[in-house]
């Protein structure tokens, strides 16, 4: 059977994912009265809440003949490992573009990885039925991106299709017609060369993804480099310098259909298939026969460029709500996450309760916390920050820059423009983006970009649109101001008392609500001053025998700040931490004991 291996790429929220489920239904995998969830690919119930793909998947759908592999990747920078390893196994990429926004920097992020493994571009401009769609001058500008990414001839001369992914067509033209994905399909085939790969050699598969099954312990999915593996064969798995890691029998050989992998006695050359029987064996690994010695070569992964401190949570509450608390188990958790994962890195600190973790940015670690929490952790969690590294030359102090692109309405524009030079922010671009919008592109260190999300939303009246994308490397910018206000932390133990938050009302805005569990070192509010006050949340109103009027004040408290996980991270300071159990996201101090703040803050001074 002819096979094509395609990953589909674009920015977050182009249609990546739904344009997927509309191939998956007109490939005739699903029944016309079969109920198929929205965004069948996105399987993961983060990825559901929060509307993004995460994790890539493999699909396979059949056409007239050929077997179509089809590999929806994430489209966020911060699961770029992802990305970098998925376009290893595919022989042509679909650029996803919306009408309407243009090409964004999550879909320059992925494209520059594709042009630079000379995969063949198909580009599909989706979201032609918006009303404010204006296909004809983003076809220019996807030309123009393609230029600047330096794409060879043959890819600058890529063929392009216009679709309606919500309404299951595609066309040579943004009027239509509007019949079905047949157009797309053909193309596939057409444009797509054939994996090139070798049928007749020794087998070989480099390890792309891997995952952990309850059943079928570790799971490695690759593309076959060359030969043919059958079921019960004796394998061996080789390190990415050549060194021999383990042999071992596979245990069960999977192929994709649809939405399943199903098991198969043998796959050929070309095809994506995932293997289990492996006890160490790793992303980047090659599996091979046993006469093989030489690896496949594997891409490099970029650098982490933001960490955290995970550690143990030592809240005296500590136990109450999660199952799963002590150190060693939550560095196995880790160590198991980045088995898989090759863009995190974690390592032991100097604190035997506590662990390092470094990923490409705060989503992405975000979603590891809010992962573990759901599985019953609890854990500590420090602001993030970013990872320096040194110029071996000049051995100047080198920070992680990001380029950050903002659609916002005019009026907007000027308090964007101020608050980010602030932030030592450079613009770099700025120019109309049409009804009234502006789009400004500044270069941006990364550290001065942590909690800034919130502030943005605030400051453009939730209309504005952030994007952003590592950049590279540059010297250090220098000091950049943090948050302004003070924190009111309980000195008390116990549940809060609506009086007494009725009372500390006026101080500035509350985290709590009356009932939530309280301890000595917690964060209860923000201060509107720049100092930490300490307050007492627990104070009951005394009660008298006089009645008169005015004194039986009714208690009528304002809603609480909303902190979730994401809020949290961004706000804490550098002496603050974020307690995550499986039911609640408490923010604390470091230290809980007020004379110890208070010492370790002279140590900070003199320091």
């Amino acid at each position: 059977m002819d096979i094509r291996n395609i990953a589909i790429i674009a920015h977050v929220d182009h249609g990546k994912t739904t344009l997927v489920d509309c191939l998956l239904r007109q490939s005739g995998l699903f029944r016309d009265n079969q109920q198929v969830a929205e965004r069948a690919m996105d399987s993961n119930d983060l990825e559901r809440e929060r509307g993004i793909t995460i994790l890539a998947k493999c699909t396979s759908v059949d056409w007239e003949g050929t077997r179509i592999n089809i590999i929806d990747t994430p489209g966020h920078a911060d699961f770029g490992g992802e990305v970098e390893r998925i376009l290893s196994m595919v022989d042509g990429v679909v650029v996803l573009v919306d009408a309407a926004e243009g090409p964004m920097p999550q879909t320059k992020f992925v494209l520059t990885k594709a042009l630079r493994l000379s995969l063949k571009p198909i580009v599909l401009i989706n979201k032609v039925d918006r009303s404010d769609q204006r296909a004809h001058a983003v076809h220019d500008e996807v030309f123009d991106l393609f230029a600047a990414l330096e794409a060879n001839d043959e890819q600058l001369d890529f063929p392009t299709l216009f679709s309606s992914a919500k309404n299951g067509w595609a066309s040579d033209a943004p009027e239509g017609p509007q019949n079905d994905m047949a157009p797309l399909f053909d193309l596939i085939v057409r444009h797509v060369s054939e994996p090139k790969v070798d049928p007749g050699g020794p087998f070989q598969l480099l390890a792309t993804t891997l995952e952990a099954d309850p059943y079928l312990g570790r799971v490695l999915t690759g593309r076959i480099a060359s030969g043919v593996i059958k079921q019960n064969t004796t394998i061996q798995a080789l390190s990415r310098e050549g060194d021999k890691l383990e042999e071992t029998r596979i245990t069960k050989l999977l192929s994709f259909r649809g939405l399943d992998r199903v098991p198969v006695d043998e796959a050929h050359a070309g095809d994506i298939v995932a293997i289990a029987g492996f006890q160490s064996a790793t992303v980047a690994d090659t599996l091979c026969d046993k006469s093989v010695d030489k690896p496949i070569d594997a891409q490099p992964i970029d650098p982490p460029t933001l960490a955290m401190t995970f550690s143990i949570n030592d809240s005296p509450l500590a136990g109450t709500e999660g199952d799963k608390i002590t150190s060693r188990v939550i560095w196995d958790r880790l160590t198991h996450e980045a088995e898989g994962n090759v863009a995190l890195q974690i390592r032991r600190t100097d604190d035997l309760n506590a662990f390092e973790v470094a990923g490409r940015g705060e989503l992405q670690l975000a979603v590891l916390i809010e992962t573990m929490r759901r599985e019953g952790f609890e854990l500590s969690i420090s602001r993030p920050r970013v990872v320096y590294k040194e110029d071996p030359e000049t051995q100047q102090r080198l920070e992680p820059i990001e380029e950050v692109v903002i659609d916002v309405d005019e009026e907007h524009s000027g308090t964007v423009v101020e608050k980010l030079s602030a932030r030592k922010g450079e613009l770099i671009e700025m120019r109309p983006a049409g009804a009234d919008k502006q789009r400004l592109v500044f270069h941006t260190p990364s550290r001065s970009l942590i909690g800034y999300h919130g502030e943005f939303m605030t400051d453009t009246r939730g209309t504005g649109v952030m994007n952003r994308l590592f950049h590279g490397y540059a010297p250090y910018k220098g000091t950049i101001g943090g948050r302004r206000n003070g924190a009111m932390i309980s000195m008390s133990d116990g549940k809060a008392v609506a009086y007494a938050l009725w009372n500390l009302e006026e101080r500035g805005p509350l985290f709590v609500i009356p009932g939530d569990k309280i301890y000595p070192g917690m964060i209860v509010g923000e201060h509107a001053k720049g100092q930490d006050l300490e307050v007492n949340p627990l104070k009951a109103k005394q009660l008298t025998n006089i009645r008169a009027s005015g004194k039986d004040d009714a208690v009528d408290l304002t809603p609480p700040l909303k902190m979730d996980l994401d809020k949290s991270l961004a706000y804490i300071g550098d002496d603050e931490l974020v307690e995550v159990t499986p039911t609640s996201i408490r923010l604390r101090k470091r230290y809980l004991d007020t004379h110890e703040r208070k010492r370790m803050s002279r140590q900070a001074e003199v320091a």
